[in-house]
Order: C-alpha cells, then sequence, then structure tokens
C-alpha cells in the first residue's frame, strides 16, 4: 500500500511541477524519496558523439538524442562534463580493442545480447562540475555551498540554472568499460573522482587525469616508488614524450628522483623543460648501445613494447630490488582473440614464466595497467596546485571538432594531450 501511494505522490509531482519555476524529480532508492531539481523539462537525452560498431573514424556519429546517465548506486555522481581528453586508447577503443573483456566488465554474468555496449560513448578524461549526488556520498557534500543549498530544502546540486557557486569542479579518469566524456553528461562512481586542481582551467585539467592514473598505478601500486623513497633514484621512461611519459617525467623529478628518457631528437628540448637529467634520441641508431654505457637504473617504465623487452632488462640494477615495468601487455590482445577464459590463462602463462625468467636473474619484471582512483587524483592535484605538475595540452578542439581531434591523435608522435571543449563558461565556475 505504501508503494501504491508513493507512486502516486511520484506522478502527481511530475504533472504539478510544470507549474513551478523549477521542476521537481523523485529518486527512489528503497523507501526513501528524493527530490532534485531539474530544468524545466524533465531530461531523458543529451548531445555526445557516439559509436553504433566497432571501425575506423567514419563510424563516430553526433547525436542530441543520447541517453542521459542515470545514477543506479548510491555511491555514484552525475559530472556535468566541460572538457574531455583524448588517448591513444580511444583510437584502439573505437576499433575494438579490449571489446571481449570491456563486455565482461559490463555484464559478468552474460545475461545482454552480443553488442549492447552500443551505441558507446568514448573519451577517459572529464573536468567539469557534479550535477547530482547519490545517497552515500559525502565527500562531495562537504563544501559550504552545498550546505547552505541543503539549508534551503534542497538535497542536491542542481542540474542547471543555479548560482554557480553552488558546483563543485572535479576531474576524473573514466574506467574504459563505463561510458566516456565525449557527452554533455557523465555518471561516475565517487572514488574515481577528485576536485579539480584550483590552478587549472577545466581544459588543462582534462589532459592529466587518465594519463596521471596510469602513471601513478604503474610507478606507485607496481613499482613501488613514492615521495618518501624516491630521491636519488635511477628511473629510464622508454617513451618519454607522451602524455604518460611527460607526466611521469614531472611526478618523478618532483619526488627527487633522476631520471633518463627515450624521444626523438625533436622532443630532446620538450622533455627537458619538464625536467628530464637525461634524454636519449631513438632516430639515431639503435637506442640500447648509449643507454648500456650509462649508470643501471632502479626502475624502467615501458610505454613503446615491442622488442625493448630483450634488452632493456639489462639496464636495471641486478639483485637490488629493481623492477621493469610495462604498460604494454598482451591482455587485452589475448582475450580479445581467444575469449575471456582462454585469454586469461595464456596472459598468465605468459606472465608467470617472464617473471621467473628474470628474477632468476635478479631483476622484477611487472605489468602495469590504469587504474582508476579518486585518492590518487587528490595527491595529484596538491601538485598541481604547488607547482610541480603542470598540463601539457597540444591541441584542442570544439565539441563540432571531434572527429579531427581522433585523427590528431591516431597520427601519434604527439608532444602533450589533445583535448575536446564540451561545454563553455565552466572557466567561471
Amino acid at each position: 500500500m505504501s508503494y501504491v501511494r508513493h507512486l502516486v505522490y511520484s506522478r502527481w509531482l511530475f504533472h504539478h511541477s510544470k507549474s513551478l519555476s523549477v521542476n521537481s524529480s523523485v529518486c527512489r532508492h528503497g523507501r526513501q524519496t528524493r527530490l532534485f531539481s531539474t530544468t524545466r523539462s524533465c531530461r531523458t537525452v543529451m548531445p555526445a558523439w557516439v559509436i553504433d560498431k566497432y571501425g575506423s573514424s567514419d563510424v563516430l556519429r553526433f547525436t542530441k538524442n543520447a541517453s542521459f546517465p542515470i545514477i543506479d548506486y548510491p555511491n555514484e555522481v552525475i559530472v556535468k562534463v566541460f572538457a574531455a581528453g583524448l588517448n591513444p586508447l580511444d583510437v584502439s577503443m573505437r576499433g575494438g580493442y579490449g571489446a571481449a573483456t570491456m563486455s565482461a566488465r559490463r555484464d559478468p554474468l552474460n545475461i545482454k545480447q552480443s553488442g549492447s555496449e552500443f551505441p558507446l560513448i568514448l573519451g577517459r578524461d572529464v573536468s567539469g562540475v557534479i550535477m547530482e549526488c547519490g545517497l552515500d556520498v559525502k565527500y562531495f557534500r562537504e563544501r559550504d555551498e552545498v550546505n547552505e543549498a541543503n539549508s534551503r530544502g534542497e538535497k542536491c546540486v542542481h542540474v542547471c540554472s543555479v548560482t554557480a557557486s553552488l558546483y563543485i569542479q572535479v576531474w576524473a579518469a573514466i574506467p574504459p568499460w563505463k561510458q566516456g566524456s565525449l557527452a554533455e553528461f557523465v555518471v561516475l562512481s565517487a572514488n574515481e573522482v577528485s576536485h579539480k586542481p584550483k590552478s587549472l582551467s577545466h581544459i588543462e585539467a582534462a589532459a592529466i587525469p587518465y594519463v596521471a592514473t596510469t602513471a601513478w598505478s604503474a610507478l606507485v601500486n607496481t613499482g613501488g616508488l613514492s615521495k618518501d623513497n624516491c630521491a636519488k633514484k635511477r628511473v629510464l621512461i622508454l617513451g618519454g614524450s607522451g602524455g604518460v611519459g611527460t607526466f611521469a617525467i614531472q611526478m618523478l623529478k618532483a619526488w627527487g628522483a633522476h631520471v633518463t628518457v627515450t624521444c626523438s631528437q625533436n622532443a630532446e628540448r620538450f622533455v627537458r623543460d619538464l625536467g628530464a637529467d637525461h634524454a636519449v634520441d631513438y632516430t639515431a641508431g639503435p637506442v640500447e648501445e648509449p643507454l648500456s654505457a650509462l649508470e643501471k637504473f632502479d626502475l624502467i617504465l615501458d610505454n613503446i613494447g615491442g622488442e625493448t623487452e630483450r634488452w632493456a632488462l639489462t639496464l636495471l640494477k641486478p639483485w637490488s630490488g629493481a623492477k621493469y615495468v610495462t604498460l604494454v601487455t598482451p591482455f587485452l590482445q589475448n582475450t580479445d582473440r581467444l575469449g575471456i577464459a582462454d585469454g586469461m590463462m595464456k596472459t598468465a602463462a605468459t606472465m608467470g614464466t617472464k617473471a621467473l625468467k628474470h628474477l632468476a636473474k635478479g631483476v622484477h619484471y611487472r605489468w602495469g595497467f590504469f587504474a582508476p582512483s579518486g585518492p590518487a587524483l587528490d595527491e595529484i592535484r596538491e601538485m598541481v596546485d604547488a607547482g610541480q605538475i603542470r598540463a601539457v595540452v597540444e591541441e584542442t578542439f570544439s565539441f563540432s571538432q571531434v572527429p579531427q581531434a581522433f585523427e590528431k591523435v591516431e597520427k601519434g608522435h604527439a608532444r602533450g594531450k589533445t583535448v575536446v571543449q564540451i561545454s563553455k563558461g565552466g572557466e567561471d565556475l
């Protein structure tokens, strides 16, 4: 009976809200009814760039009717996107890379039909503002602006038409199994989101989260480095002028490490300006030869893969805990080609074989993976606002130029990030 009363009340609210200056919608979480402010018409769609199948750049499609994100869990938040960063992963995902693993992550019980991920929204970096919070989200309610809104009987921040001071500016790296940031709104878990650095614009902020959390996962979680043990450590970054490399250089230098990178001659000045102590030109010949003449390293971060594994581990200090961490792994390729079960078995066998082989030589072989982390972004925000890390934006595109932005990323040899401005006016919030 209580459910019937609740349903009748919800419909009454919906039909009578047109007479109000701002509509009220009802969110049901268990037996609680929660009102939050929306625009005059209840939003069910939004503009976004989507793909309906995997392929080349011609599969990108702009629509004004993409499904508006919904909070399904009490720890989620809806973010209005002001800027979105593109990564090489977005180009790969557009072509179907990792599709098997991502589908399994979205639908672990394999209930949905094949292709249920479409229309798929790409984009792994986001900078924007919190628009709606789940019931369990406390971290983004602690500021005075939100408490002031709540004191007026408003349970969450307005979706539109509210004072700019009420918005909480955030940034995040979006997991690849979730809908991305090339849209007006995106839904994320609160533990994936962090307050945006005050010193950065939304465009600058959108250049950092994905590469930052990837580098953090590889260097801190896998490599065991931290601001407390990094001083005077010798670190080699293979592929230092890309997104992950440019961030890793700055973070490691802020922690006191000695950083050597490989890059083209054209990028040498660029990486040195970021703080690299030594740069080796890989276009001048076999790069392993000049690297072998240097003092051995405590850690190697490999953004290149391929043949580098053949010689890179010989550059580490043996029997001293030195680690080789590569971000180029066969995991997603194996699961795409062999399926989840067989792909994971082959991956585990490959990893185990290589780890044991190099452990016998006194060095550690590891794989690094992206890991979304709001707490990591909290620490990175402090480093950014302290002037220790700066955003490296190579080119900015408008929302209507997403296909051109993908073409730019697809060409490779980047000197920083490609960013898409989704909405204007965010810098005033």
